[in-house]
């Protein structure tokens, strides 16, 4: 039985909804020492990573099903 089964792998998304505050502040600092320690090497996979966490806390753009605010059209001239 290996550590990425179904079983731990439903237990962690349980765990990250039910910690939606702090997925993104903790995924963020560890990508954060991660991209020191490689020398920026792997920074556009930390990217993605931050971006995914983003998503599932709720602080990214469009992680709820809300549209964003539209801006007026503009007056004519």
């Amino acid at each position: 039985m290996g550590l990425l089964n179904a079983k731990n792998i439903a237990k962690a998304k349980d765990l990250a909804m039910k910690n939606r505050d702090k997925v993104a502040p903790a995924v963020s600092k560890a990508t954060g020492a991660i991209d020191k320690k490689t020398g920026g090497k792997h920074a556009d996979k930390l990217k993605k990573v931050e971006e995914a966490a983003a998503k599932i806390s709720g602080t990214a753009p469009g992680a709820d099903d809300t549209p964003p605010p539209s801006s007026p059209p503009p007056t004519p001239g």
